[in-house]
């Protein structure tokens, strides 16, 4: 007679730098989520010596203009062995807003503009091999396909003429969800 709802999945997202203690514990969290729980590439926690270094990102759904929880994550950092060349990784999405093409593209969007306006000159990420389509379809290319704890990957490179210098990663900005293609 009913049929069931379908689970809430906010319409907005503010993407940005993780600036609160909260944030950066429920990115912590999420990445758990992803990489040891659902698909067991680290066992119990996925934290690495990048993490003392690495800046992280957050999509945070919003209810209204209350923020409601981190669905998304990614972490930055500039590389120690090349000037001006920055990296992107553990990307996350919750699974629920994985279908919504704004959580993941703004994650990346801001990940390499907010490097750009910090002097990158070059944005890498080795990228699982079944999420580079998404990755070419916003300019960037792949350096060649290794792998990586027990999964193929690519090295990709971001075509930073489609990624303008952005000045205030803090505040970030709004994504409206659109459903991804």
């Amino acid at each position: 007679m009913f049929e069931p709802f379908k689970p809430f999945v906010a319409p907005e997202f503010q993407i940005k730098f993780a600036t609160e203690a909260w944030e950066r514990e429920a990115a912590a969290a999420l990445r758990r989520r992803v990489f040891c729980e659902e698909q067991g590439v680290f066992a119990g926690d996925d934290r690495d010596a990048t993490d003392d270094i690495a800046i992280p990102l957050v999509a945070v759904s919003l209810l209204g203009v209350a923020e409601d929880e981190v669905v998304g994550t990614v972490r930055i950092h500039a590389d120690d062995r090349e000037a001006d060349a920055w990296w992107g990784s553990r990307l996350a999405v919750a699974k629920s807003y994985r279908r919504l093409s704004a959580v993941g593209a703004g994650l990346i969007r801001l990940a390499v503009s907010s490097a750009h306006g910090r002097g990158c000159r070059r944005f890498l990420a080795n990228v699982q091999s079944q999420n580079a389509l998404l990755f070419q379809h916003m300019h960037w290319h792949s350096l060649g396909e290794f792998e990586l704890h027990g999964r193929p990957h690519h090295r990709m490179e971001a075509d930073l003429d489609h990624y303008p210098p952005f000045r205030t990663p803090e505040t970030g900005f709004l994504s409206l969800a659109k459903l991804a293609a």
